[in-house]
């Protein structure tokens, strides 16, 4: 039964760029550069049937290419951090973009998703670190200087089941355009 998800594969001179904000909190478990990547939308673990028709109603949409624009860092998880991440600023055809996948991917038959689309990368996973020691690790990154990248195809993960998820595997490529 594979774990799924869809998402954007972010550049290696992206991923070399923000993988010098790695260090400096304690209890961080840091992503692996080479994982880092945009979820678009998280599938979850399904059967092999259920997966070929997500791949067959994903490889039916279309999509123009999309701009991606890095431009700070955030965190996630309030009083109880739990997560590092890059934001990512949202604009019409990134939201088209994710829009189109959850459309497909009820169309094959898997339950709608729940949670609020918030396009970021995660860079880090936090357990037991304090709000002061997240908002100190954010406010010493101030300077964060924007990146962007043109999505030329976005891309069905697959992961094993575990916290964190990685080492993350492509199993389908789709291009946009």
């Amino acid at each position: 039964m594979p774990r799924l998800f869809t998402g954007l594969q972010i550049p290696g001179s992206i991923c070399q760029e923000l993988s010098l904000l790695r260090g400096g909190l304690n209890g961080a478990k840091w992503i692996e550069p080479e994982s880092y990547h945009l979820t678009l939308r998280f599938i979850g673990d399904v059967d092999v049937a259920l997966a070929n028709d997500i791949l067959d109603e994903l490889a039916r949409t279309s999509c123009p290419q999309v701009t991606i624009a890095l431009d700070g860092l955030i965190e996630f998880g309030g009083n109880k951090p739990r997560a590092i991440a890059v934001r990512v600023q949202s604009d019409s055809r990134l939201i088209d973009l994710q829009a189109g996948q959850e459309r497909a991917i009820r169309r094959a038959g898997a339950a709608p998703e729940t949670r609020k689309f918030i396009p970021h990368v995660t860079l880090a996973r936090l357990r037991s670190v304090s709000p002061l020691a997240v908002a100190d690790y954010l406010g010493s990154r101030t300077a964060f200087k924007p990146l962007t990248f043109q999505a030329e195809q976005f891309v069905v993960y697959s992961s094993r089941a575990s916290r964190g998820g990685g080492p993350y595997v492509v199993e389908a490529a789709y291009p946009l355009g």
